[in-house]
């Protein structure tokens, strides 16, 4: 684990910290920077009824913030050579990110966290001076090393393996979930 002066948790990764759980979001009900957010996915094309509900939460999100939601196709050229596909993928990801990023990677062993704390880890990154969020799904092997170097945190969505798809569908509805938990609203209970 690494630590910094803003590290003020027990929980930490990466560049930055989440709050310990069961605290709540200490911004609920105060004024947040929207910050954009970009939606970084490798994959295949996405199924007809994954897109709906992805385009549901995408529309939401679009009530608190921008939302840009980028598919990132996986190289299956190289589907024999696992390593040069994550290393294409990785630099396919790392062209896409801006250096003003805040860079939230997901990953099977990165930090379990609740909404509460992904509520306020937006807060948090608002108050960075980052002018965009930038979350990352990885392929079929994962994220490639300049990712994992570059990301300000490693958060996971679950204990299990999703597929990037799955992955994605409850990605939007967390974000979606954190923003009525900063503006109070009754969607989270």
């Amino acid at each position: 684990m690494v630590t910094n002066s803003l590290c003020s948790s027990p929980i930490v990764c990466a560049k930055n910290s989440i709050p310990s759980p069961g605290k709540g979001c200490k911004y609920t009900g105060q004024s947040v920077r929207a910050l954009p957010i970009r939606i970084l996915t490798v994959g295949k094309k996405r199924s007809a009824g994954v897109q709906l509900i992805v385009n549901e939460y995408l529309g939401k999100l679009k009530h608190y913030c921008s939302v840009d939601d980028v598919q990132v196709r996986s190289n299956p050229k190289n589907a024999r050579d696992v390593r040069t596909q994550v290393e294409d993928e990785d630099a396919a990801i790392a062209n896409l990110i801006s250096s003003d990023d805040w860079v939230v990677m997901l990953d099977e062993n990165g930090v379990d966290i609740g909404s509460e704390q992904m509520a306020q880890m937006f807060g948090d990154a608002g108050n960075t001076g980052a002018s965009r969020l930038a979350f990352c799904i990885g392929g079929p092997y994962g994220h490639g090393p300049k990712l994992r170097k570059r990301a300000d945190i490693s958060i996971k969505l679950s204990t299990m393996v999703l597929n990037h798809q799955i992955a994605l569908v409850i990605l939007v509805e967390q974000l979606y979930r954190s923003w009525t938990i900063l503006k109070g609203q009754k969607y989270h209970h």
